[in-house]
C-alpha cells in the first residue's frame, strides 16, 4: 500500500407530478436564523427541508444541497426572505439500467451515497470531486470537474437529462436536443436558471473498486508542469500536491498522483471497507495557522515522502476524497473561516504564465497547506463551466483582514494571463473583475433573463457578482 494523500436495475421509472405529498416542510435545523457555507461565510436565512423537492421549491429564490460550497453560492440573497430550498432528504434512486449505466435520481442524492450503492456493482459516477459530501444537483449546478477532466471532461458531459422547476413555477425537462438553452445554461449555471429536481446521468463501469496509484516528489514548478504533461499522456487520473510557500529554486515542489482503476487481479478480493473519521471537535485559534506552522507542515509533507516514487493499491476515498477523512475540518480555519481561490491559467499562457502565477502566489505569502494543481483538458459546453485547457491551482486561504487585497491582486494577475476562476469556490472576486475574466457572460445572461426576466432565482454570490436580482 502506498502513502494515502494530505438491486436497482427493475426500479420504476419516475414520473414528475406537480405535487406529491410533501414531508416536513419545516426541519428542526432549518430555525436558524442565519445560514452558512462550508468556508464559513454567513448571510441571515433559513433552510427547510423535505422529501417532496419539487413541492418544496415553488415559489423559492434558491435550493441548495449539502451546503458545501465554500463562498457564498448557497447562501441567500439579501432580497427576499432568506428562505432556501434544502434537496439533502430528496435523495431517492428512480431508475438504474445495468447494460447502459444510465442512472436516474433525485437532485439530493449524494455522492458518497451513490458511490457505496454502485462501486460494489461495478458502476462509478464518472467524474469524481475532491469531496463525496456534494449532491448531484449540486454536480450539474458547478459542472464538477475531477482528477480525469484530461480524460473524461466535466460532470455536464455526462448528464442526459434534468428535470427542473423554473421561476415562474413551471415544471420541465431539458437536455442536449430538448431546451438545448436551458440545458447549457443550468450546467454550471450555480442554481440560476431553475432548481433542479432530478438527473439522469450515465455511470461509468469499472474493472475494480479499487485505485492502483504512483506518487512522485517533484523537486520544483519546471518538474512540476513536465510531470503532470507526461502522465496526462498515459495516466486517466492526474493532479498533485504543491508547496505554496516555498520560494527560490525549490518554489512549486510537490507530489504528482497518478492513477487508474485497478484490474481484477491487482485489486484485493475484498471491497474497500468503510473508512474510520478523524473529527475536529473545537474551532483552532486564528493564529495556529500562519506562514510559519504551515510552512513547516509542508515541508514535513514533502520529505516524508520516501522513496521518491511509491506505487501500489490504495483505497478510493483516500484517493479522491482525502479530506473526507477528517470531519469538520473546515473549523482547524478558526471562527473567521476560509475561502479557496482555485483558478485556471491557460494553455496559451504556457509554463512562463504559470510560474509568473505562482511566484506572485509565493510572494504573497498566503498560508495554505491544501494547495492542489492539475492539468485540464478541453472546455466543457456548459455556458459557465470552469475547466479548459490549461493548469488549475486551488488553495486554502484563512480569512484574514487582507484576504480580499491578496485576492485582488491574484485576480488581477490571472486578467493578465488570460485565466478565469471557479464560481463554486469564491467569495471575495469582484463583479469587475469576473466580467473581464468571463467573455461568455453576457451570453448566458441573455438565457438566463429568458427563463428569469424578472430574476426571482438569485443567491448570495449572485447580487455580489452578477447584478441579480
Amino acid at each position: 500500500m502506498i502513502a494515502e494523500p494530505p438491486g436497482m436495475e427493475n426500479a420504476p421509472d419516475a414520473t414528475l407530478p406537480d405535487c406529491r405529498s410533501v414531508g416536513s416542510l419545516a426541519n428542526p435545523a432549518s430555525a436558524e436564523s442565519s445560514l452558512a457555507g462550508w468556508g464559513g461565510l454567513r448571510r441571515p436565512g433559513r433552510e427547510i427541508l423535505g422529501e417532496d423537492f419539487a413541492a418544496l421549491c415553488r415559489g423559492r429564490r434558491l435550493s441548495r444541497g449539502l451546503g458545501r460550497s465554500y463562498g457564498d453560492s448557497s447562501l441567500p440573497s439579501p432580497v427576499g426572505d432568506g428562505t432556501v430550498a434544502g434537496s439533502k432528504l430528496a435523495d431517492r434512486v428512480l431508475a438504474f439500467d445495468a447494460d447502459s449505466g444510465l442512472l436516474h435520481a433525485e437532485a439530493g442524492l449524494s455522492l458518497g451515497e451513490l458511490q457505496r450503492l454502485f462501486l460494489p456493482r461495478g458502476f462509478t459516477s464518472p467524474v469524481l470531486t475532491g469531496t463525496q459530501h456534494v449532491t448531484l444537483g449540486g454536480m450539474v449546478a458547478s459542472d464538477v470537474h475531477g482528477k480525469n477532466h484530461h480524460v473524461q471532461g466535466t460532470f455536464g458531459g455526462h448528464v442526459e437529462r434534468l428535470w427542473m422547476r423554473l421561476a415562474d413555477d413551471r415544471l420541465v425537462q431539458c437536455s442536449p436536443t430538448e431546451l438545448a438553452d436551458l440545458f447549457w445554461a443550468t450546467v454550471g449555471g450555480m442554481g440560476l436558471t431553475g432548481h433542479i429536481l432530478e438527473v439522469a446521468v450515465r455511470l461509468e463501469p469499472i474493472a475494480s473498486p479499487w485505485i492502483w496509484c504512483e506518487t512522485e516528489r517533484m523537486r520544483h514548478l519546471d518538474d512540476f508542469l513536465l510531470g503532470l504533461a507526461e502522465a496526462a499522456r498515459q495516466w486517466p487520473m492526474t493532479m498533485g500536491w504543491i508547496d505554496c510557500l516555498t520560494r527560490g529554486p525549490r518554489m512549486g515542489r510537490g507530489i504528482l498522483y497518478r492513477g487508474r482503476w485497478a484490474t481484477p487481479q491487482e485489486a484485493p478480493a475484498a471491497p474497500p471497507p468503510l473508512k474510520r473519521r478523524l473529527v475536529v471537535p473545537i474551532d483552532f485559534p486564528s493564529w495556529a495557522l500562519n506562514p510559519l506552522t504551515v510552512r513547516l507542515f509542508n515541508a514535513a509533507v514533502y520529505h516524508k515522502h520516501q522513496p521518491r516514487l511509491r506505487r501500489g493499491i490504495l483505497h478510493p476515498e483516500s484517493f479522491f476524497h482525502p479530506l473526507d477523512a477528517i470531519l469538520d475540518w473546515n473549523r482547524i480555519y478558526g471562527r473567521r473561516g476560509f475561502t479557496q481561490y482555485q483558478c485556471i491559467i491557460p494553455q496559451t499562457a504556457g509554463a512562463a504564465g504559470v510560474r509568473r502565477f505562482f511566484t506572485l502566489l509565493t510572494e504573497l505569502g498566503l498560508a495554505s497547506f491544501l494547495c492542489v494543481i492539475k492539468d485540464c483538458g478541453g472546455q466543457g459546453r456548459g455556458m459557465l463551466s470552469f475547466p479548459r485547457p490549461g493548469t488549475s491551482i486551488a488553495l486554502d486561504i484563512p480569512v484574514r483582514e487582507s484576504t480580499e487585497d491578496a485576492i485582488g491582486r491574484l485576480n488581477e494577475r490571472l486578467l493578465e494571463l488570460g485565466g478565469r476562476i471557479y464560481l463554486t469556490k469564491d467569495a471575495f472576486t469582484t463583479a469587475q473583475h469576473f466580467a473581464a475574466m468571463e467573455p461568455r457572460l453576457e451570453a448566458w445572461r441573455e438565457v438566463q433573463r429568458r427563463y428569469d426576466p424578472e430574476g426571482q432565482l438569485a443567491s448570495a454570490q449572485s447580487a455580489r457578482m452578477l447584478g441579480i436580482p
